[in-house]
């Protein structure tokens, strides 16, 4: 049994905060025992009283262990459906078990991982290795197949064995899939299988060097970039193939203004899509690219100051339903090359709460339960993943945080360090990550 007293509760179903306790048995939530909430002074006072290592104020009693969580927050597991693990086939980056632990130290009990691996995840044995190796990590780890055959764009994987097998979902992220009919035929099928089925929208015959903007960024560094027409193209098409099949579409990693205005007309009309952001594209700018090099270089790239703002009111107004990572784990020596030769991509597990705190919350575009539910509830609920949820009889899978505490980037449980965020000190101190009722994480001094 664990006991966890005195801590703020953030429901991201019910909208809500309460002080309460929490009694954890057998991996679940058997009760919550609510108390008064304090006055705002009172509360944000008690929320910086002290600095907390692993298990302070932890004790051993007959019935189980107590973690006092006086000052912290407490929400369900954070969830990221669109993860880089690199295994099998470039585990020199990251491997599942490494994945998993930065993923705990980041808040996260739940994982759905991009199938660009090698070998892919388009046959039945190298989804049961991901799986497999996944149930070995102490959180919960999915897997996307994908879309098709060695994602070569030009025959369909098979969809409906792959989701008896296990399969989460269905994307070929990394690749944009140019072949229109064969796109709604992807979409019809994952329709009936009922599962969503996600897109790497970039048009690559609008791309003269991808990972950073055609603008400012471009014109640094004296290369041809990705203009937002590359994105704006691909989302016109996917948006109306989501309204014509029903099916459950994700727009992957949003990057442009118009982008998020499609998803939210498509929206009105009644199509199944989903937008996603990442931390990186509602916190930088191609300015970033400019400072930081090629650990700002990513697909799509960072653009401009109005493209960010709208992704943050997409946010706000829901369009944008999803936040999720993309942590894209490369080595040093990669990340060390010319821009025009180094890989895209960033990691994100450690950093993406305190970056959810600090440009969504502390700035007052999203509430508490505005931003879990968007970094744990509505993924889950996309994927049909239980939890998301404190209450009652709901699986015990918690995050627990100071939200104004605040560390410095500079060490990670990921193998890789290709992150535009080392150096900075951000808010949002995870103290505890318990997955089915066990501490996967645990700050140590």
């Amino acid at each position: 049994m664990l006991y966890i007293k005195n801590g703020t509760v953030i429901d991201p179903v019910n909208n809500r905060l309460c002080r309460a306790d929490l009694e954890i048995r057998d991996g679940r939530i058997a009760r919550i025992i609510e108390r008064n909430m304090k006055e705002p002074e009172a509360l944000q006072e008690e929320m910086t009283f002290r600095k907390r290592t692993a298990l302070e104020g932890e004790i051993a009693s007959e019935s189980g262990a107590v973690i006092d969580a006086a000052g912290l927050m407490i929400a369900p597991g954070l969830a990221d459906t669109h993860v880089h693990f690199r295994d099998p086939g470039f585990t020199y980056k990251e491997d599942i078990y490494t994945g998993a632990r930065a993923a705990a130290k980041g808040g996260f009990t739940e994982i759905v991982l991009m199938a660009n691996t090698k070998p892919s995840v388009d046959n039945l044995e190298t989804l049961s290795y991901v799986l497999d190796k996944g149930r070995e990590t102490g959180i919960h780890i999915n897997s996307c197949a994908n879309v098709t055959l060695g994602m070569a764009g030009k025959e369909l994987v098979p969809m409906e064995l792959l989701t008896k097998e296990g399969a989460a979902g269905f994307t070929d992220d990394g690749i944009p899939l140019m072949e229109e009919g064969l796109v709604r035929e992807a979409m019809l099928e994952a329709k009936r299988l009922g599962k969503p089925i996600s897109f790497h929208e970039e048009n690559p015959s609008r791309i003269i060097n991808n990972g950073v903007n055609q603008g400012k960024a471009s014109e640094f560094y004296h290369i041809g970039g990705s203009p937002r027409e590359a994105e704006i193209d691909l989302v016109k098409r996917d948006l109306a193939l989501a309204l014509e099949t029903g099916a459950e579409v994700v727009i992957q990693h949003i990057s442009t203004k118009e982008a998020v205005e499609l998803i939210r007309q498509a929206k009105a009309k009644g199509a199944h899509v989903h937008g996603e952001a990442t931390p990186h594209h509602f916190t930088l700018t191609e300015d970033a690219a400019i400072c930081k090099g090629t650990l700002a270089k990513m697909n799509p790239p960072l653009r401009q100051e109005e493209d960010r703002q709208a992704i943050i009111e997409g946010l706000k107004d829901g369009t944008i339903d999803l936040i999720a990572t993309d942590h894209a784990p490369h080595s040093r020596e990669e990340k060390e090359r010319p821009i025009t030769e180094a890989p895209s991509g960033i990691i994100g597990l450690e950093t993406a709460l305190s970056l959810g705190i600090r440009e969504l919350v502390k700035k007052g575009h999203l509430t508490w339960p505005e931003l879990i539910r968007r970094m744990s509830t509505s993924p889950r609920d996309l994927y049909g993943l239980s939890g998301g949820r404190i209450e009652e009889g709901a699986g015990a899978d918690l995050v627990l945080f100071a939200p104004d505490e605040s560390w410095v980037v500079q060490e990670f449980a990921s193998k890789s360090s290709n992150s535009p965020f080392v150096g900075e000190e951000l808010p949002g101190v995870v103290y505890y990550t318990i997955c089915d009722g066990e501490i996967v994480y645990g700050k140590s001094v």
